[in-house]
């Protein structure tokens, strides 16, 4: 039976996660409140990140930016795009 949980991102109850996505306070915290489908959307949010700030994600630079990111994406009003971002 899968977890529900009144996802932060959908603003409504979805199919959670099936264990925390991320190491301490901030991964738990995703984990009892973000849904599979809010976390899908994080990982495309997160890629284009990586690849227009051309991150070097094994870098602590780059793993600390998109920490930040990740927390402002989910509980802090969101996470923006590069200003010259263009979506395909």
């Amino acid at each position: 039976m899968s977890r529900i949980v009144n996802c932060v991102m959908l603003k409504t109850e979805a199919e959670g996660l099936d264990f925390a996505p991320y190491p301490g306070e901030l991964g738990e915290r995703i984990y009892e409140s973000v849904s599979k489908e809010a976390w899908q959307r994080w990982l495309a949010h997160q890629t284009m990140l990586i690849n227009e700030y051309r991150l070097t994600p094994i870098e602590p630079e780059a793993r600390s930016f998109l920490a930040k990111e990740m927390e402002k994406y989910f509980f802090g009003g969101g996470s923006e795009t590069p200003a010259d971002f263009v979506p395909e």
